[in-house]
């Protein structure tokens, strides 16, 4: 499955009422969206048709968030579904998913691309003149599981370079900005970066179509309406039932 088919079925199965983009370029994958939308990106250069309410804004996701009212766009400041393909270097897609958590609820679902690198070429901190390039933004999975094993962590197999879901977020928690700057000097080394076997081969990753057929979906809409301390609980049942649980180290 290619990550935009998996992007498209999460919009069908979640009818997300606000989604957030980060890293539109030429609009493909914002071109999904039937909903009102916030598009973030310094240089993008859409070319695709775009079907929905949207805000495209022409900045740095971090320019975006240090705004005084980010979502002033949507009903209210609620992200159900994110989508972070920005730079692809760790500390890049670290902040921007703590930037985004902190306007989810439990029900929300933050996707985050490029994270499986297939060769050491893809994973490297600067682009290849050629072909896919992932970055290292992997390394954001392990410090995701470290610091917050609360949330549910889910590297799907998609094409080309992986995709990883992220259920049960929680706006409160703050230990990923607390070990933020830890995390980044272990983040940057020097190329060649030492891909684990985990990431290249995809040891941990699912099949896609294991997360979207999981009969979580109606519950996911159902629980938005309740308190976040009620929802989460409920939703981390669900979630559990239906095994949707981090994967285990492989």
């Amino acid at each position: 499955m290619r990550r935009h088919a998996l992007l498209r079925k999460l919009h069908d199965l979640m009818q997300p009422r606000h989604y957030l983009e980060i890293g539109v370029r030429s609009g493909l994958s914002l071109s999904l969206s039937r909903t009102r939308s916030i598009a973030v990106d310094p240089f993008y250069n859409v070319t695709s048709e775009l079907h929905c309410d949207v805000h495209l804004v022409r900045s740095t996701s971090d320019e975006f968030f240090a705004r005084k009212h980010p979502l002033a766009h949507f009903d209210e400041p609620v992200i159900d579904l994110a989508f972070i393909d920005g730079m692809h270097l760790a500390e890049f897609a670290l902040r921007a998913f703590i930037n985004v958590e902190r306007y989810c609820a439990p029900g929300s679902v933050i996707v985050v691309d490029d994270v499986l690198p297939r060769t050491v070429v893809e994973a490297g901190r600067t682009r290849a003149e050629r072909g896919a390039w992932a970055g290292d933004v992997y390394k954001m999975i392990d410090a995701l599981r470290t610091h917050r094993p609360h949330l549910v962590v889910l590297e799907l197999d998609t094409s080309p370079t992986g995709t990883l879901v992220v259920l049960l977020p929680d706006p409160q928690d703050r230990g990923l900005l607390t070990q933020y700057d830890d995390l980044v000097s272990s983040f940057v080394t020097p190329d060649p970066q030492s891909v684990p076997e985990w990431a290249r081969r995809r040891t941990r990753a699912i099949d896609p179509r294991k997360l979207l057929e999981a009969p979580v979906w109606d519950d996911v809409r159902r629980l938005r309406q309740l308190p976040p301390a009620q929802s989460r609980e409920q939703l981390s049942r669900v979630f559990a039932a239906a095994g949707l649980s981090t994967p285990r180290e492989s």
